[in-house]
């Protein structure tokens, strides 16, 4: 919170808990997520719970706290009913897990028999279906028979003392395998090396380029939140071969052009479109697409096309 003080905004306490939590105690992945969080915030708006919740992809933390109470529990219909209203609402299997671990390590004192639900927890991200890894957990809690130890019997016999082992005599090579070797080396060295060629970056074609701006969203939420909310708030244009971004005002284009955030829209309209493409940001919001609307925008100091299917 003081980090957040100094930067120039607010947050509340439950948002900075979410944040910490979702972090995993990484003081720098917790710095990154707050730095991506910080454009949501505004002079009087602080961060609250609901906005890291909603961009984070978290989950309802009183589900996720009935799900525990409840377990261990043999109602595998409210298993499944409660992981369908997660699933419901978008969340993902992995960070549900985290979620859980950080709930559940805070029940530990109180309820000492959760530690088996932890130890379990942990392998959920690690495992390639984490969603039916997370389901199987609480669906077989009161179903997995309890494994007894099997004593081992010690060995009485004792071992009859082994004899040093001899070393092998070297065998030295015949004539006609020394001239064999010299042979195939000479051949090897007259066979003449082959240059690997750098890959090319795919070039520019004449046919003409679509871009989905949709798409583009998509990728930039794998990658990073605060881009994503930066684009959302920006129009575009496209002709083939240039990219102009519209960030609407000198503040949004700065965001925008930051040694962080440039280098991953470049990134990611290359993965979107294969082709490495002219990217422009300007400070501006878009101007109107008919020539007369345009002009007049230019003369009332400024304007936005609105459609009026969009309304």
């Amino acid at each position: 919170m003081n980090i957040a003080k100094k930067e120039g905004f607010a947050i509340e306490e439950d948002a900075a808990r979410l944040i910490a939590e979702r972090s995993r105690g990484g003081f720098r992945d917790g710095i990154s997520t707050l730095d991506q969080l910080s454009i949501l915030a505004t002079p009087d708006q602080p961060l609250t719970a609901s906005m890291v919740t909603e961009y984070l992809g978290l989950s309802d933390t009183m589900v996720l706290g009935n799900l525990l109470d409840s377990y261990p529990s043999d109602d595998n219909d409210k298993v499944l009913n409660t992981f369908q209203e997660l699933e419901n609402s978008g969340a993902n299997s992995v960070i549900v897990s985290h979620q859980l671990l950080s709930i559940a390590r805070n029940r530990l004192r109180k309820n000492p028999n959760l530690i088996g639900l932890v130890q379990q927890l942990i392998e959920v991200d690690r495992h390639p279906h984490p969603d039916l890894k997370l389901l199987t957990i609480f669906m077989n809690s009161n179903s997995q028979p309890t494994e007894k130890p099997v004593a081992t019997k010690k060995d009485t016999t004792q071992a009859a003392p082994q004899k040093p082992a001899e070393k092998p005599t070297p065998i030295k090579p015949t004539e006609s395998a020394k001239t064999d070797r010299k042979s195939r080396l000479k051949k090897k060295n007259n066979q003449p090396s082959q240059q690997k060629n750098p890959p090319q970056k795919p070039k520019k074609t004449d046919a003409p380029l679509e871009l989905n701006w949709e798409k583009v969203i998509e990728r930039a939420k794998e990658k990073s939140l605060g881009l994503v909310s930066l684009l959302q708030k920006s129009q575009w244009s496209f002709d083939g071969e240039k990219l102009t971004i519209y960030a609407g005002s000198a503040f949004y284009k700065k965001k925008l052009d930051d040694a962080k955030n440039k280098p991953l829209i470049s990134e990611i309209i290359s993965e979107e479109t294969a082709m490495d493409l002219e990217i422009d940001i300007i400070g501006e919001k878009k101007p109107p697409e008919d020539e007369k609307l345009a002009e007049i925008a230019e003369l009332m100091g400024g304007g936005e096309e609105v459609k009026l299917e969009d309304i």
